[in-house]
């Protein structure tokens, strides 16, 4: 979703729904060629962000699940209000993921306030200069580019990666792909919910101790990535997107297994997932460092298999938390109420 350019006049309320994404792999971590990382991802219709966000006398912020998250969206309304000097805000965050688990929900929840910031400011900003200013995407476009275009992307990484490991040029990377995801097609998300994924110091430091990404094996990811899984979404051909799917997994897990403990960050997802795979045919891994992993199936009378044979697979271990999910092919969605002409009080 894109906000058009144009004087656009401020309501007194916005409402934003962010879909969640599934990173589902980087290109090259190491940039032989240049450019850093690339990466591929898919919106997905549940596990979204919704907030709202109405003019006030001063901040305030509810419905946060931690006070770190409080502090994160105390902060980003800052720093756009530095940036572009607009007025003051209440919001509320009506639904967001658990944060830390692949499903791409800083961003989301930065790209959602941002968009309902310049909205009520009666800016016309788009989600790159949000992203710039809210420090977003520098590494990976896939949220900022599902959250305007939502379905299966490709991005080609940032131009140039900045000197020194965990320093990243600001600007967003360029979509290089985007089709719809099948409609047919489902998705089985798998959560550990006793696990977080890497992020923050930990995120850097980790990467930074890894060897740098074999050229080999990026040119392979490439070549999986443009031969085998975009003709098989392009064509709706299940069994080619699907092995594309594990393999790119396999490969870029191995090179992350030193700091996230394996090829999957939890070692019950992991064994979920093969229990999946090992009874139909599935395109299965972990989005971004996890927890939550992923099994593609082909139909919703596969993803009903493939959910029972999770449910098996994990009885008895806890924390697991099982559901099904298709791909999303529309980006965030926008709803703007002048409270005041309603007849509403505003605050």
């Amino acid at each position: 979703m894109q906000i058009h350019s144009g004087s656009l006049a401020p309501p007194s309320a916005v409402t934003v729904d962010a879909p969640a994404r599934l990173h589902l792999g980087f290109l090259d971590p190491n940039g032989s060629l240049g450019r850093a990382f690339g990466s591929v991802g898919l919106t997905i219709d549940e596990r979204g962000t919704r907030i709202t966000m109405r003019l006030a006398d001063a901040l305030r912020v509810d419905g946060t699940r931690s006070d770190a998250e409080r502090a994160r969206v105390e902060g980003y309304v800052e720093a756009l209000c530095a940036a572009w000097s607009g007025p003051p805000v209440s919001i509320d965050v009506q639904r967001a993921p658990r944060a830390h688990t692949g499903l791409g929900s800083g961003t989301q929840l930065a790209l959602a306030i941002g968009t309902a910031y310049a909205r009520l400011a009666g800016r016309s900003s788009g989600s790159a200069e949000i992203a710039r200013i809210l420090g977003r995407g520098a590494r990976s476009g896939i949220g900022m580019l599902g959250f305007d275009h939502g379905g299966f992307l490709v991005d080609g990484g940032p131009a140039h990666p900045g000197e020194g490991s965990g320093h990243f040029h600001t600007d967003v990377p360029p979509l290089l792909f985007r089709q719809p995801f099948p409609d047919a097609w489902r998705i089985l998300l798998v959560d550990d919910t006793t696990r977080e994924g890497l992020h923050g110091d930990a995120e850097k430091r980790g990467l930074a101790s890894l060897a740098p990404f074999p050229q080999a094996l990026a040119a392979h990811l490439c070549h999986l990535v443009l031969l085998r899984i975009l003709p098989g979404i392009a064509e709706s051909d299940f069994d080619a997107f699907a092995d594309g799917i594990t393999e790119m997994q396999q490969t870029i897990g191995e090179y992350f297994a030193p700091v996230q403990g394996g090829v999957f960050s939890s070692p019950t997802v992991a064994a979920t997932l093969e229990a999946v795979a090992a009874r139909q045919t599935a395109g299965i891994g972990q989005t971004s460092w996890g927890p939550t992993g992923f099994a593609f199936v082909r139909n919703a009378e596969e993803a009903v298999r493939a959910l029972a044979a999770a449910q098996d697979a994990s009885r008895g271990k806890p924390g697991i938390v099982c559901s099904i999910v298709t791909g999303r092919n529309r980006g965030a969605s926008l709803r703007a109420v002048d409270l005041q002409q309603c007849g509403i009080d505003a605050q």
